[in-house]
């Protein structure tokens, strides 16, 4: 599936100046869901519960809760059970992933990856390891102007968030906001025209244990 955020409908949510755009849902009782959140400056949610855990990425702006506020950049995951506040003065865009945590996976995680350590690739790419647990991996990817990334997507699937600049596939071409998810266990050649930076979480797809509903086109 390719979702292009920009060309899709949103959802106003109960609370003035949030909007939603849903991208996959798992299960009918103990939902996963993965969507997008718009915030309006100065727009908040009421106190949430993150049942099955919460992971944030965000992608633009900031908001503020009880831990401290958490600029463009920002990788947070909160556990199963904990709860905050969210509030942006200043509006943000935020990728969020709710009720995925895995049995035993109680580690809350707070990066600012603006200022997080890259490993370098003589390929041209680098990485910047956010999260790994029971064979899921969270991580950023910045390929250099003109790199091609040749490699084997993993088994158990592959998510992607296009975060700056834009790449390219034989399955299409992703601009920057671009949502992507395989199935993974076949090869890919990445482009990277004029350089990008890529939000990839891999391993989590067969982890889910049922298959994934599709909410938005």
């Amino acid at each position: 599936m390719i979702i292009f955020p920009d060309a899709a409908t949103w959802t106003p949510s109960p609370q003035k100046g949030v909007e939603w755009l849903n991208l996959e849902l798992f299960g009918e009782e103990s939902v996963r869901t993965t969507y997008f959140a718009r915030f309006a400056p100065g727009a908040s949610l009421p106190r949430r519960v993150h049942d099955g855990g919460e992971e944030i990425f965000v992608m633009e702006g900031g908001f503020e809760d009880e831990s401290g506020f958490h600029g463009e950049g920002a990788y947070l995951r909160d556990p199963d059970g904990s709860t905050h506040t969210p509030t942006s003065a200043q509006g943000c865009l935020l990728f969020v992933k709710l009720g995925y945590f895995l049995p035993g996976d109680e580690e809350r995680v707070a990066i600012e990856t603006a200022c997080g350590e890259w490993r370098k690739a003589p390929e041209g790419f680098a990485i910047q390891p956010l999260h790994h647990f029971a064979g899921v991996t969270t991580f950023l990817v910045r390929l250099d102007p003109g790199a091609v990334l040749n490699r084997m997507i993993h088994p158990q699937g592959e998510e992607a968030v296009v975060l700056a600049g834009s790449c390219q596939d034989d399955g299409g071409n992703y601009a920057r906001r671009s949502w992507i998810r395989d199935p993974g266990g076949h090869p890919q050649s990445l482009i990277s025209p004029g350089g990008c930076m890529l939000y990839v979480k891999t391993g989590h797809l067969a982890a889910a244990g049922e298959a994934a509903r599709p909410t938005a086109g």
